[in-house]
């Protein structure tokens, strides 16, 4: 199995897993102050960043699922690569984000955003 599919394999794994944490603060089993860095103030910024959250997750993980042929659907390799190098600088700043986030919960998941972002730039180096 080449890196590519490996690091394919791995976000898909990590993005599932992330889904489901924010799925699980919607729900309220898991406190929301501890994420988006201690700035939400009620409810209804929780829900929102939530569900723009997991919506950003579903949408990486189908382009993902894309890249390593696993969904069927024919789309420019060339957009696919765009939007992975826009998720690759989006990660980088997010983890910039984290590790000056108020809660140390949140500082740590500068190590898993900063990892997505190594394993894009994985999958685009391939490309060259």
């Amino acid at each position: 199995m080449n890196k590519t599919v490996n690091s394919i394999q791995i976000l898909l794994g990590m993005l599932l897993m992330v889904t489901v944490f924010h799925f699980f603060i919607m729900l309220k089993l898991i406190p929301y102050d501890i994420a988006w860095g201690g700035r939400l103030k009620n409810d209804a910024e929780m829900y929102l960043f939530e569900a723009i959250s997991i919506l950003i997750n579903l949408f990486l993980i189908s382009i993902l699922s894309i890249k390593g042929n696993y969904l069927k659907f024919r789309v420019n390799e060339k957009v696919i690569n765009s939007i992975l190098w826009i998720l690759f600088i989006l990660f980088l700043l997010n983890t910039l984000g984290n590790l000056l986030a108020k809660t140390n919960f949140e500082k740590i998941f500068s190590v898993l955003t900063l990892i997505l972002a190594l394993l894009i730039w994985n999958i685009l180096k391939k490309n060259k």
